[in-house]
């Protein structure tokens, strides 16, 4: 076999081929992949170590948030445990505006699941679109919540809220007040007592997909506490009694507003507070300032023949009178006093006039006299003891402080009118108090809305003058008196009315009244007090013995009843029923003709 010959080069040596040999590229590889290595650990330590608290801050400040672990608001009931305001789970959707906006496609379908168009969900979005938070509906009933949440729009979330629910409407509206839609109280005891009954929230660490939904709960920052209950004074039932029968009444009548306040005269507890025009708070958007505030607590009114008998408690605290005597002569009805004509509305006058009298026959020139003949600092002294131009410390919110000039300032006609109830002002709780004052032996208690909240009181008169006063106004609802449609049947009622001119631009309205009764029941053994002003009624009845009275005597009837108390005098009562003052029967029935009543109107020309 022949071979090929050998090609010699120049040197005559054989021809390498140049390059690195396969150990030299292994070396080369390694190193690369350790130089490469090396960066990524570094570029490692660099993140979980040297960096690691910036980067962890910007991953939680996209995935971690701190949401809100909402409680319920403590429920509120009334004496007896009847609920009057409670707190139902509610849902809120939320959304991020520009995830929502990025599926421009999905809009109409949340929007139909919200209850609204889509062109207003859209401009709505596009006006909050740099925001990363916002509510498209407060408070959802929750199965239409998860109707809207089932769609699985991204960026749209639900959120628990609670709601408030008030089961007994417009009967306690006044009482309680309502919340806000961030469930904090904005009138009424609500407010008053909105630390108590709101708890605090608490607020847990989560995780968040980029959906917005919570994959995960990372920690508990603060525990929740849920709102505290609260038990009022308040008699549900009572409530309702009053609430109707002034309803009753105002319609009747077609009065401007009324109010009416029922208190135990032991405890300074009151049993039903109730205030009209009313409003619904489960529906407040609907209703104007004036039918949401508590007029028995804010407003106030001229009391007229209801302040009588803290003038006669200052008659007889002095020493200078007693319920017998002295005689006062009121003449034909007609006094002019400083060039004013205070008068009696009797026909023909009463003449003289036993200081029981005058309270029996609501006479205006007797009180006058007594107011006169008085020390006008201890006068003035007497009207503060019982607290008028003074709050009554309830707490309730934006109570007034009613309007009592200091003495000094009266002129020999202010102190006449104002000892028959002109030239003061009060609020129908404040005359509560006062009456109860006078049922309880002289003891004032500080009125309370909370079950078991009275206090002891303070000794303000004698004993000894409270019983004197509550026998001389049993007089006034016995046949005879100006409140005979105040009676209650096998109960005595001792009480006053009061009627008095509003007051107008430059003087009083001639034709205009407020009509008011105070009364105190059981007469013998007192347990309730009861106050009802009726402002401004239509008619041709305007006297408080014919207007306010016969609301007293329904209601009182019934919460008698509710509340066990016994009648007066029981073992009179079985034997045919106790009298009242007077010799009448209780319970009789009422004179027919209205001119029997009129003695309760104050007339004067201030």
């Amino acid at each position: 076999m022949n071979r090929l010959p050998k090609i010699a080069t120049k040197s005559g040596s054989r021809h390498k081929v140049a390059g690195p040999t396969t150990r030299r590229r292994m070396l080369l590889v390694m190193g690369v992949l350790g130089v490469a290595s090396l960066g990524l650990v570094a570029r490692a330590f660099d993140l979980q170590v040297v960096q690691k608290q910036f980067y962890q801050t910007q991953g939680d400040a996209r995935f971690l948030r701190v949401v809100p672990i909402p409680v319920s608001r403590g429920t509120i009931f009334d004496r007896n445990g009847e609920p009057l305001a409670v707190s139902t789970p509610m849902v809120s959707i939320t959304c991020v505006p520009s995830e929502v906006l990025d599926n421009p496609d999905r809009i109409p379908a949340l929007a139909q699941a919200l209850g609204t168009s889509a062109d207003d969900v859209k401009s709505f979005l596009e006006q909050r679109a740099d925001r990363e938070f916002t509510y498209l509906r407060r408070q959802m009933n929750p199965e239409a919540a998860q109707a809207a949440l089932a769609l699985g729009i991204p960026g749209v979330n639900g959120q628990r809220e609670y709601k408030r629910y008030y089961p007994s409407g417009e009967v306690t509206a006044h009482v309680l007040g309502f919340t806000n839609i961030d469930d904090h109280g904005q009138e009424g005891l609500e407010l008053a007592f909105d630390n108590w009954l709101a708890g605090k929230p608490g607020a847990k660490r989560v995780i968040r997909d980029r959906m917005g939904h919570i994959v995960e709960d990372v920690e508990q920052v603060h525990a929740p506490q849920p709102g505290q209950n609260l038990t009022l004074s308040i008699d549900r039932r009572i409530q309702f009694l009053a609430y109707s029968e002034l309803k009753q009444q105002l319609q009747t009548l077609n009065a401007d507003s009324g109010e009416m306040v029922i208190m135990d005269v032991h405890t300074g507890e009151i049993l039903a507070m109730v205030s009209l025009p009313t409003y619904n708070p489960n529906a407040v958007t609907g209703s104007q300032p004036a039918q949401r505030r508590n007029r028995a607590v804010t407003d106030v009114v001229e009391p007229g023949s209801t302040m009588k008998p803290f003038t006669m408690a200052a008659g007889l605290s002095s020493g200078k009178y007693t319920p017998t005597a002295p005689l006062i002569d009121t003449g034909n009805g007609h006094w002019y006093f400083m060039g004013k004509d205070i008068r009696d509305v009797e026909s023909g006058g009463n003449g003289m006039l036993t200081p029981t009298g005058v309270l029996t026959k609501s006479s205006n020139i007797g009180a006058a006299k007594i107011a006169l003949s008085l020390d006008t600092k201890f006068l003035y002294d007497t009207y503060r003891a019982f607290g008028f131009g003074e709050s009554t410390g309830s707490g309730f919110p934006g109570e007034s402080s009613g309007l009592l000039r200091p003495g000094h300032t009266w002129r020999p006609i202010e102190k006449a009118t104002i000892g028959y109830g002109y030239g003061l002002n009060v609020t129908p709780l404040q005359l509560a108090v006062a009456y109860a004052t006078l049922a309880d032996d002289g003891m004032m208690h500080t009125p309370t809305f909370i079950k078991g909240g009275g206090d002891e009181g303070k000794q303000v008169i004698s004993s000894t003058i409270a019983h004197e006063l509550v026998d001389m106004l049993e007089t006034v609802t016995a046949p005879g008196g100006s409140a005979t449609r105040a009676q209650i049947a096998n109960y005595i009622v001792a009480g006053k009315t009061g009627t008095a001119h509003l007051a107008s631009a430059g003087g009083y309205a001639k034709n205009n009244y407020n009509s008011l009764f105070a009364g105190i029941v059981p007469a013998t053994h007192p347990r309730l007090v009861g106050v009802v002003v009726i402002n401004n009624p239509k008619s041709s009845i305007y006297y408080g013995g014919l207007v306010s009275a016969p609301v007293f005597s329904s209601v009182m009837t019934g919460a008698l009843r509710l509340l066990d108390v016994p009648p007066d005098n029981i073992g009179r009562w079985y034997a045919g029923g106790p009298l009242q003052a007077g010799g009448g029967l209780a319970g009789t029935a009422p004179p027919q003709n209205p001119q029997d009543d009129q003695s309760a109107v104050e007339a004067v020309e201030p």
